[in-house]
C-alpha cells in the first residue's frame, strides 16, 4: 500500500476526530490535543533512533514499526498544524442532525459557547446569582454598572443551562438607555435587517420608509407600490381621529347604584369636571369623551384622549387614575377592579376599536394611472378590482374577519413599528384596515384606499428612545416631540403608516392577480441555508 495514501487518510480520520466528523468521539478537547502531542513527541524520538542505526541507514529498509511510526509522525503533524489553533475538538457528541448542516457561520458551528471573561469579584457574583442568593433583576442596581449587569447574567444563564447565547450580541447596546423604560434583565439584543422602501409621494412630500424585517420581497413589493403610486401623482391622507382610550371597569352594590355612576359620568355638567381633573394630570393629555357600557353592575368607562406625540397609554391611565380618585368622592361605594377593563381595548382583536377607534383613525387614498398599473403593477385595473372584492370583502367576510378586509396590511405595519420603536403588539389593532379598489375615469384608472381606524403610534417614549429606532424616526423627519405644534409628529408618522400600507396592498394585489406571488416568494423569500440543527 502507498505509506503516502494511508498517512492521509489517517490524517483525515484524526482531522474529523478534531473537527466534529463521523468519528467523533464524547472526550474532552485537551485529552485529543494531549494525544496528538504525545504521538508526535514519541515518534519523533523513535524516528531520530532509527535515523542513528547506521545498518538500517544501509539497507533502506521500512519494517512494520517504522511505518507505524511515519503514520503517526504526519498523522500527529497534520492534527496540529490543521486543527488545533483553529478548529478546537468538540467536547460534545455530534447528532446526525448537525453533522447534514455542512459549513456554517462561526456561531453556528462553535460546539459550546465560550464563558464570559470575569475580572475581580465578578465570580462571586454569578456564584450568587447560579445559587439564587442574589436576584438577576437586582444586578444593575447592585454593580451600578448596566453593560456589566447584562454581561454577568449571560454567564449565569450559561452555567445554568449549559447553554450559552454567544450569537446573541452584548456590545453595541446603550443598556442605561434601555433601564426601566425597554426591557427587564437584558442579556444582549436581537439585530433585524432594516430596508428602505420609496420614496413615497404623499401629500405632496416624499418619505423613505424604513421598515425592519426577514421576510424577503416585503421590502422590495412596498417599494414597487411607491413607485406606481408616486407615478401617478402620489396618495393623499386624512387624519380623522386622534383619540388613545383606557377603560377601567369598576363594580357597584347594584345594577342601580352602576346606572346612577353611568348617568352622573355621561352628564354635561358633570363631564366637564371630570375633564378638568383629568386634564391636570398632564400638559399634553386632553379628555375628549367618556363611553360606558354596563355588564351586570359592573361598569366599564372607556376614556379617550389625545396625548401629544406620545403613543399615551401611561399618559391616559394617569388621567384615568385621577377621575376615579374623584368619583369616589361620590360613589364611595364604587370599587375599582381593574385600571383596564379590555374596553379599552389593547393588544386584542376588538369591535369597539374597529367601529369607535383607538390612536389615530386615517384614510389614505390614491389614483393610479391605467398606464402604471399595466407597465409598474404587471396587470389590468379589471383583474384588480375583481380580485379585492373577491378576497379582501368576500373573502374576509367567510373568515369572519374583524378588521382585516385587506391583502397584508399588518406586514407593513409591523415592520414600521419595529423600525420606529413602536410596540409591536399594538399592530394588532393598528393592522386593522379595509382596502377599497375600483375603476374611475371611464375604467381606465384605479382608484385605491385603506381605512384604519386605530393606528398606535408615537415618536416619544417607549422604543423611540433606542439610537436604532430614532435614526429611523429621524429619517421620516418625525423624530422626538414637536415643539411647535405638539402631536403633529405622531399624526404625520400615522399617515405614513397608512401610505404604506397603501402601497403594500396595492403591489401584493398585483402580484396575486399577475400569478407572480409563489414565483417571487420562491425567488427572494426562500432560505438557500439549511435549517439549523436542534439543540441538544
Amino acid at each position: 500500500m502507498d505509506v503516502r495514501r494511508l498517512g492521509g487518510r489517517i490524517a483525515a480520520a484524526l482531522r474529523a476526530l478534531g473537527a466534529g466528523g463521523s468519528l467523533s468521539l464524547p472526550i474532552p478537547a485537551w485529552i485529543t490535543n494531549a494525544l496528538a502531542m504525545i504521538s508526535l513527541v514519541l515518534s519523533s524520538c523513535d524516528l531520530l533512533r532509527l535515523c542513528s542505526d547506521r545498518d538500517r541507514r544501509l539497507r533502506f529498509s521500512l519494517g512494520g514499526r517504522e511505518f507505524v511510526t511515519v503514520v503517526c509522525q504526519l498523522a500527529s503533524i497534520v492534527y496540529l498544524f490543521s486543527l488545533c489553533g483553529t478548529g478546537i475538538p468538540s467536547a460534545d457528541p455530534e447528532t446526525p442532525a448537525r453533522r447534514d448542516q455542512g459549513a456554517g457561520s462561526p456561531d453556528q458551528t462553535r460546539a459550546a459557547d465560550a464563558p464570559e471573561t470575569l475580572h475581580g469579584g465578578d465570580e462571586e457574583i454569578v456564584a450568587a446569582v447560579v445559587s439564587g442568593a442574589l436576584p438577576s433583576h437586582h444586578l444593575e442596581s447592585r454593580l451600578g454598572d448596566c453593560r456589566r449587569a447584562a454581561s454577568l447574567r449571560r454567564e449565569a444563564l450559561r452555567r445554568m443551562t449549559g447553554r450559552g447565547v454567544d450569537g446573541l450580541p452584548l456590545d453595541g447596546m446603550d443598556y442605561q438607555a434601555i433601564l426601566g423604560q425597554c426591557c427587564e434583565m437584558p442579556v444582549g439584543y436581537v439585530q433585524l435587517p432594516v430596508g428602505v422602501a420609496g420614496p413615497l409621494l404623499l401629500d405632496g412630500k416624499q418619505y423613505h420608509v424604513p421598515m425592519a424585517t426577514t421576510e424577503g420581497c416585503l421590502v422590495a413589493s412596498v417599494n414597487r407600490g411607491c413607485r406606481a403610486i408616486a407615478a401617478s401623482g402620489g396618495a393623499v391622507s386624512v387624519l380623522l381621529r386622534d383619540a388613545m382610550s383606557r377603560a377601567p371597569v369598576v363594580k357597584l352594590p347594584s345594577i342601580k347604584r352602576a346606572a346612577e355612576l353611568k348617568a352622573f359620568v355621561e352628564t354635561i355638567t358633570n363631564f366637564e369636571i371630570l375633564t378638568s381633573v383629568f386634564n391636570r394630570s398632564s400638559r399634553f393629555g386632553k379628555l375628549q369623551g367618556i363611553q360606558c357600557a354596563l355588564a351586570g353592575r359592573n361598569l366599564y368607562m372607556r376614556f379617550t384622549c389625545s396625548t401629544g406625540d406620545a403613543m399615551g397609554m401611561n399618559m391616559v391611565s394617569k388621567g384615568v387614575e385621577d377621575v376615579l380618585g374623584y368619583l369616589q368622592n361620590d360613589f364611595p361605594d364604587m370599587d375599582l377592579i381593574s385600571i383596564s377593563g379590555n374596553y379599552c381595548s389593547d393588544k386584542k382583536a376588538a369591535a369597539v376599536n374597529w367601529i369607535e377607534g383607538r390612536g389615530k383613525s386615517v384614510v389614505c387614498e390614491a389614483t393610479v394611472k391605467g398606464g402604471v398599473v399595466q407597465s409598474v403593477l404587471k396587470t389590468s385595473v379589471q383583474k384588480l378590482v375583481e380580485l379585492n372584492i373577491v378576497k379582501n370583502l368576500a373573502g374576509s367576510a367567510v373568515a369572519g374577519a374583524l378588521g382585516g378586509f385587506n391583502a397584508h396590511a399588518s406586514n407593513i405595519v409591523t415592520a414600521l413599528f419595529i423600525a420606529t420603536g413602536q410596540d409591536p403588539a399594538q399592530n394588532v389593532e393598528s393592522s386593522q384596515c379595509i382596502t377599497m379598489m375600483e375603476a374611475v375615469n371611464d375604467g381606465s384608472d384605479l382608484h385605491v384606499s385603506v381605512t384604519m381606524p386605530s393606528i398606535e403610534v408615537g415618536t416619544v417614549g417607549g422604543g423611540t428612545c433606542l439610537a436604532s429606532q430614532a435614526a429611523c424616526l429621524n429619517l421620516l423627519g418625525v423624530r422626538g416631540p414637536n415643539r411647535d405644534s405638539p402631536g403633529a409628529n405622531a399624526k404625520l408618522l400615522a399617515t405614513i403608516v397608512a401610505g404604506s400600507v397603501l402601497a403594500g396592498e396595492l403591489s401584493l394585489l398585483s402580484a396575486l392577480a399577475a400569478g407572480q406571488l409563489v414565483k417571487s416568494h420562491m425567488k427572494y423569500n426562500r432560505s438557500s441555508k439549511d435549517v439549523p440543527g436542534a439543540a441538544s
